[in-house]
């Protein structure tokens, strides 16, 4: 990449953009001439050994303002993810001790690099800068905290914020000190990196637009506190991601959509943008990947007059999942994809075929079983294939059913012959009822 890239600009035209505090002032400040390039920072908080695909907006944002030349930051909540943010939250999290948050950080950070490793950018680019929070958090002590950043607080104003203000209203749950506590620990964060990092930027999702102003306003008052009335420092949010049906955003009927492969498989990771409605691929082929408006402005226009051929969604999951998972296990959810559709699985290697079949019924079996081969009519009765021995026998006879990709009739009996892996057998009734059945 060689233009350089307007950051506003780009984030307005994806959808990117929905609150800044000097939108003006802040283009001013990435666009001078002048300047080195702006260090630019989101925060993450480690609640899991993995983030989930909502957190992916930030991170995404963070990329953009790599591609654009400047240099992104990661602030990894080691100390925060103590204390627990409550917005969004109607009840207090659960405490988790230190050394669980530590494991988080690390086990989160492969994600970050995955990403903000392999951008596209200006010149020769700069490198991510990870940080975890708790390296400065741990160091103040609770005087110096009240004395330091206490003081520039009014409750008065930390009581409007929603979060606050859902709990307080809320007898059952109320609100702990300790969360209330939350913005200012978020605030110093953003004045702790502007001193010592050099950090002027701070970007999030529109729910944290009250914490990320309360971080500019002690930069301001620590500022004008030391006699300097020339401090700069700027907050931006984008938009949450939303379903155009209202449906919850990365919510699959096996649960959320993770960032690692351990979590959710690239397989399945690339199934739920491939399964995106044409609205939704609409929209968030802007935001999940790195095409240019043009590109999708031809890809959009394809799509209006065929949009049988899914062409929207097939490039958006291509694209999503080369960021997150790399080439490779791009190309291997593309095949696994193809093979399942066609029943030709007995080409899939075995981690990718469990990744394909992760969600379908399964069933164990004993290998003794055999015999001199099974009746299929009993195999599609125990899988739940089919409901007595007429309607087996019918969907043998009509052809429906297939093992491992080959079709078969009421003659076929299973053998070991069958097994896939020597342990695995999968039974197709129809074009998508699937049911895998594994072999001790």
């Amino acid at each position: 990449m060689s233009e350089r890239i307007d950051l506003i600009n780009e984030l307005e035209w994806r959808g990117l953009l929905k609150d800044c505090t000097d939108k003006e002032g802040l283009a001013s400040h990435l666009a001078d001439p002048d300047s080195a390039p702006r260090k630019i920072y989101a925060g993450f908080d480690p609640t899991a050994d993995s983030l989930t695909i909502g957190n992916l907006v930030p991170i995404m944002l963070l990329a953009h303002v790599k591609r654009a030349g400047h240099i992104p930051v990661v602030v990894m909540g080691g100390g925060t993810g103590l204390i627990g943010d409550p917005s969004g939250k109607s009840a207090e999290r659960m405490m988790m001790t230190e050394e669980i948050v530590q494991s988080n950080v690390d086990a989160q950070k492969p994600i970050y690099d995955a990403i903000l490793n392999n951008v596209d950018c200006v010149g020769d680019g700069h490198a991510y800068i990870p940080l975890n929070n708790n390296d400065w958090l741990s160091k103040i002590s609770y005087i110096e905290a009240l004395r330091d950043i206490g003081k520039h607080f009014s409750v008065n104003m930390m009581m409007q914020k929603e979060s606050v203000k859902e709990r307080l209203n809320n007898r059952e749950q109320g609100i702990s000190y300790t969360e209330f506590s939350y913005m200012i620990l978020q605030a110093y964060d953003f004045a702790h990196l502007y001193e010592h990092e050099g950090v002027t930027v701070q970007l999030g999702g529109s729910d944290q637009y009250g914490n990320i102003v309360a971080g500019s306003d002690l930069i301001r008052r620590n500022a004008a506190a030391d006699g300097d009335d020339s401090s700069k420092s700027f907050g931006l949010t984008a938009p949450l991601v939303a379903k155009a049906d209202g449906g919850k955003f990365g919510k699959t009927e096996t649960g959320a959509v993770w960032l690692t492969a351990v979590r959710t498989s690239p397989y399945a990771y690339y199934q739920f943008w491939l399964n995106s409605s044409d609205d939704d691929a609409a929209n968030w082929i802007k935001v999940f990947t790195f095409l240019t408006k043009d590109e999708i402005d031809s890809l959009t226009a394809r799509h209006a007059e065929n949009p049988g051929k899914r062409e929207l969604q097939r490039t958006l999951a291509q694209n999503a999942t080369e960021i997150l998972h790399g080439t490779a296990a791009k190309d291997n959810a593309e095949v696994a994809g193809k093979a399942l559709f066609s029943g030709e699985i007995g080409t899939l290697d075995q981690q990718t075929m469990l990744e394909v079949f992760a969600s379908v019924p399964t069933t164990d079996h004993a290998k003794a079983d055999f015999g001199d081969g099974l009746d299929m009519v009993e195999m599609l009765k125990s899988t739940g294939l089919a409901s007595s021995n007429r309607e087996a026998r019918d969907f043998l006879k009509e052809g429906s059913v297939s093992i491992n990709g080959q079709k078969i009739d009421g003659d076929t009996k299973i053998t070991e012959s069958h097994l896939l892996h020597g342990s695995f057998i999968a039974i197709r009734r129809g074009k998508k009822k699937w049911h895998m059945t594994r072999w001790k």
